[in-house]
């Protein structure tokens, strides 16, 4: 169950917006111009597909595959021996666990990656509290505040093809979990039935 207790405290945490600290660094005008060009470009994105790799700040690693349509759908398949499952339906989020057949529902809009995840892409309206760029990528780090302390979700992007690489999660407590994404496919057909959850799932008490 560790994908549950994971994705059970990232919801947990972006959940709760409060007054957060500013942006460190004014952002330049060049900065602005890049960040609103990525939102433009991954609007136009309507599906994508592809595989991903989790890795934990134990140094744990976990693989499988993805699956995206905006607005707000969205499945991550963890490889076996795993059997659980993330999946946005589009009207909520739900942690489901095939071999007990099993489901744990969330809303749609406290969840990590909620921006990147709309129909229509505004990373200059998020909390931004830092933009670092190299020759080749740009890290746009978003934060909310919690009751826990700061959380922040930082967007790697490609800065040539304006595409989401990775994105790392930072807890309070420092510890990061960060997904890699590769063998990514843009703009395919996904069957409407990867957004579906099985009606006889049952939603046990959360632990």
């Amino acid at each position: 169950m560790m994908i549950r207790r994971l994705f059970i405290l990232a919801i947990f945490i972006f959940g709760t917006s409060g007054s957060a600290t500013s942006l460190e660094n004014v952002l330049t005008p060049e900065d602005v111009d890049l960040i609103r060009a990525i939102s433009e470009h991954n609007t136009q994105i309507r599906t994508m597909a592809g595989r991903f790799l989790q890795i934990d700040g134990a140094g744990g690693r976990t693989e499988g595959t993805f699956f995206l349509e905006r607005p707000n759908k969205i499945r991550f398949r963890y490889a076996p021996p795993s059997r659980e499952e993330i999946i946005s339906t589009g009207r909520g989020f739900y942690v489901i666990n095939r071999r007990e057949r099993t489901k744990y529902a969330y809303p749609q809009d406290k969840v990590p990656l909620r921006q990147f995840l709309a129909d229509e892409i505004d990373l200059l309206s998020a909390n931004i509290a830092d933009v670092v760029k190299t020759d080749s990528f740009v890290s746009i780090t978003l934060f909310d505040e919690s009751p826990v302390g700061t959380v922040q979700v930082a967007l790697i992007f490609e800065i040539e093809s304006l595409e989401l690489w990775q994105w790392t999660l930072i807890e309070p407590n420092g510890g990061e979990l960060t997904f890699s994404l590769y063998d990514v496919v843009k703009d395919v057909e996904i069957p409407r039935s990867f957004f579906y959850i099985d009606a006889t799932y049952t939603s046990p008490n959360r632990d």
